[in-house]
């Protein structure tokens, strides 16, 4: 009689891992995901030990924008597993496939309020496609390999699964692990034909591409049927240099903060082609009463005219041969307005003014990536920054959760090992993930944060004055940064003149190593109010 090969499931899950190619994971170890971490200790996947499920996530969230594969995070039960959700929230906002790996306590104590059970998979359900408690160790390979197939090919976002600890120990037949998954992803292509009616009847289309051309792995798509078709291209937040900023046919971020050229197009253009993006309420700022093709996977984002649940890439390829009309007056048209924002900078004025340094730090970034925190610089850097690839810019936002920048650079600057990171962070946001200092320290990498210290909470004094007349809580006594920064073994120092945040930026970078440079700035400058 043959006898049937075994394995734990715990070994199983990362031999799955390594076969789909996972090269990182970013956790922090607790109790009962200690299984995992057994087998994951003999694996060639590089786990990163963070200092915070908080920013596991984050960095998880970094490597999946800078790779457009799927990041992972890993944490234990209860508290380490809360400590994700801000992570996997802001990744749900922005549909970031991330795999989400929980341990949790064993079957037989789940729901009787033992030490540190509680129920993770409620709190993790509305920001998660999916959020599952495996019960069975055949269940767990069957998920794994459905979550993994899913943030590849279908819907982007979180997916969820915990791992009681006596599950994760459980054995099962290898053979499980050879055992393919077909998944059907949704498509609608019963409109594919009224989307090529409407775009060869349109004398003023306008294309406004989101981040879900990145996930298509449709940029080149993108551009050459753009470049075909002379269409106008505006984007979304977070599809930012999709088609270089500097591309004749870019006009620029549409919506809130928009360009001119961007919002003119949206506002009076015949026919919008929105691919992959939700129309956010910032992006409907800069459309008008204007027929809409929405291409989405996701059927809950639909709201055009014309809905089309499908991949982007399979859309570009159906429609690659449907010609609008002839375009040239319309890009004419557009050509009198323009693509980028008229922002005074004050350059020669003390004291430094945050939109002068930022206009310094990234004059001195070369071709390093731009990763973006939450706060009134986070405004500053999307008005002044050009962006010429896809995923230059990184930044969260649907949830902008303080915090984000630093975590997501050690993700991002492993994820671009050919790239300089630089990481743009406000006083208030930096100390609220600072601890990752000690990880980019082990690490060694090049990344060179940009601490704006303005001591406030800039952005909500700023909210305050203007709606109760009075700041109230957002003063803060900050430590000395460059010799916080120090103690974590990175080099670090401080300006606060016109001229030197670019001399203090293209030094960090020559170094190739971790540096933070704190700038100092004019605390009562606002950011431009938009129209």
């Amino acid at each position: 009689m043959q006898t049937v090969a075994k394995i734990r499931l715990n070994d199983a899950l990362v031999k799955i891992l390594e076969k789909e190619g996972i090269k990182f994971i970013f956790g922090h170890p607790g109790e009962q995901i200690l299984p995992f971490y057994q087998a994951l200790r003999k694996s060639s996947i590089k786990h990163v030990l963070m200092r915070h499920e908080q920013g596991a996530a984050h960095a998880a969230d970094g490597y999946a924008r800078s790779s457009f594969q799927p990041g992972v995070c890993v944490a234990s039960a209860g508290p380490g597993a809360l400590n994700l959700v801000m992570g996997v929230a802001t990744a749900y906002k922005d549909s970031i496939p991330l795999l989400v790996i929980t341990g949790d306590v064993p079957c037989q104590f789940k729901g009787e309020n033992v030490f540190q059970d509680i129920d993770i998979n409620d709190v993790f359900a509305p920001i998660t496609l999916q959020s599952h408690l495996i019960r069975k160790p055949e269940e767990g390979i069957k998920l794994i390999k459905e979550a993994i197939s899913t943030l590849k090919k279908g819907k982007t976002g979180p997916i969820h699964l915990n791992f009681p600890r006596d599950v994760l120990q459980l054995e099962i037949d290898q053979s499980l692990l050879d055992e393919t998954v077909k998944l059907n992803h949704p498509t609608d292509g019963g409109n594919f034909k009224q989307a090529e009616e409407l775009l060869k009847k349109s004398k003023k289309p306008l294309i406004l591409a989101g981040a879900g051309v990145l996930w298509a792995h449709a940029v080149n798509d993108l551009r050459i049927f753009a470049e075909k078709h002379q269409i106008p291209v505006a984007t979304t937040y977070p599809a930012r240099g999709v088609l270089s900023e500097d591309h004749p046919l870019s006009l620029g971020l549409l919506g809130l903060r928009g360009t001119e050229a961007a919002n003119f197009a949206g506002r009076n253009s015949d026919l919008v082609m929105a691919l992959g993006c939700r129309l956010s309420e910032r992006t409907r700022k800069g459309l008008g009463e204007v027929p809409i093709i929405q291409v989405n996977l996701d059927g809950k984002v639909l709201s055009g005219k014309l809905n089309i649940q499908s991949d982007v890439k399979k859309f570009l390829t159906k429609i690659r041969e449907t010609s609008p009309e002839n375009t040239d007056k319309w890009l004419k048209e557009l050509s009198k307005y323009s693509k980028t924002h008229k922002i005074i900078t004050d350059s020669e004025k003390t004291p430094l003014k945050p939109q002068s340094a930022i206009k310094e730090i990234l004059e001195g970034k070369g071709d390093s990536i731009v990763v973006n925190d939450a706060g009134s610089h986070t405004t500053w850097v999307n008005l002044l920054i050009k962006s010429l690839e896809p995923s230059s810019l990184i930044f969260s936002g649907g949830l902008g959760p303080m915090g984000y920048g630093v975590p997501a650079a050690v993700g991002v600057s492993l994820a671009r090992p050919d790239k300089r990171v630089v990481v743009v962070v406000g006083d208030g946001g930096f100390q609220m993930t600072l601890q990752e200092l000690a990880t980019i320290a082990e690490l060694d990498l090049p990344i060179t944060i940009c601490l704006i210290n303005n001591r406030s909470l800039g952005i909500i004094r700023q909210w305050q004055e203007l709606y109760y007349d009075i700041p109230f809580q957002v003063e803060l006594d900050n430590p000395d940064f460059v010799k916080l920064a120090n103690a974590y073994h990175i080099k670090a120092k401080m300006v606060n003149s016109p001229g030197d945040v670019l001399l203090a930026v293209g030094e960090a970078l020559k170094v190739n190593k971790p540096v933070l440079i704190e700038i100092i700035v004019d605390e009562n400058e606002n950011i431009p109010l938009p129209e």
